[in-house]
């Protein structure tokens, strides 16, 4: 048994396929089923299950990739350790982001992480909530951002930030000095609606939250992404609930008005999260918090901490 063929074998488990697990690794199929089966052969024992759909572990698989993901994170390790003798921290990061978080950090962070992290290497993907926390418990994702979590014994989070979110609104023509004032969440409920799609954070949220008072959203248009949703209620396709920092990403921001909405306010609340079941690296700590500082920079004016 070798480290190449440990690796393979834990990325084909956590996935559930060869070939989801060939794209992450990139390498070819056929070479990655090949290593796998001379790992069988050698430990005498099946590891996977493979059947149409993918594979499953064996109770001897479960065995192996319990070992193997610790056996995989003490190299993770010694890498770490081996770069601190040189004076900086190594390793790979796996970080996933909303993507209307991603429009506004990933420059800035990946900024700072070249420039303070300068032997690691960093991964970005972008992802709903409920994708990007399957990433993490599967291992492809080593840290997320995640709206409003549930708890979960799986998850370890940290509260990153709080958003209150807007009725965004197009400015009426020739109304510069139009104003914008508040709006109850009731009558907010009777006014189409630009949304993105469920699962998607604010749509959930806004949906239970209007289940609470007795109504519900009235679904225009169900669009999932910042700046199409925002070019359509420039267009007079209906209103939006984002947070007051998405205007931001349009050229034209002055065509909008941003209502604060009340009776009850809604706030979405943004989470760093982890797997429990995994130490988290030196590597992976230094970026947790380059991650809190980047966003207190980025959004400290827009939006209050949690």
């Amino acid at each position: 048994m070798n480290l190449k063929q440990l690796e393979y074998f834990v990325h084909v488990a956590e996935l559930g396929s060869f070939t989801r697990a060939s794209i992450a690794l990139d390498i070819a199929q056929p070479a990655l089923s090949r290593q796998v089966r001379l790992l069988e052969v050698e430990l005498r024992q099946n590891l996977l299950l493979r059947n149409g759909r993918g594979v499953t572990t064996t109770e001897a698989g479960k065995l192996l990739l319990e070992h193997g993901r610790g056996i995989l994170h003490q190299v993770e390790r010694a890498r770490e350790d081996l770069g601190r003798v040189r004076g900086a921290l190594a390793g790979r990061v796996a970080l996933g982001l909303p993507p209307s978080i991603a429009k506004m950090m990933t420059v800035p962070l990946t900024r700072e992480f070249r420039k303070r992290l300068p032997n690691a290497a960093l991964s970005i993907s972008e992802g709903l909530s409920i994708s990007m926390q399957e990433g993490l418990l599967t291992g492809r994702l080593d840290i997320a951002l995640l709206y409003n979590p549930s708890p979960s014994p799986e998850l370890e989070t940290r509260p990153l930030m709080e958003e209150e979110l807007y009725l965004i609104a197009p400015r009426p023509p020739k109304s510069s000095k139009a104003r914008a004032l508040p709006i109850t969440l009731k009558e907010v409920s009777g006014l189409p609606l630009v949304i993105p799609s469920r699962p998607n954070a604010i749509r959930m949220l806004v949906e239970t939250q209007m289940a609470g008072i007795g109504c519900k959203p009235l679904v225009s248009l169900e669009i999932d992404g910042v700046a199409a949703i925002l070019d359509l209620v420039a267009d007079g396709a209906g209103n939006a609930i984002l947070p007051r920092y998405a205007l931001a990403s349009t050229a034209r921001p002055e065509n909008y008005l941003a209502h604060p909405i009340v009776k009850p306010r809604l706030v979405s609340k943004l989470a760093l999260a982890t797997a429990s079941g995994r130490t988290t690296t030196l590597t992976q700590q230094a970026m947790l918090d380059l991650i809190q500082e980047v966003a207190m920079a980025v959004f400290g004016s827009a939006s209050p901490k949690a």
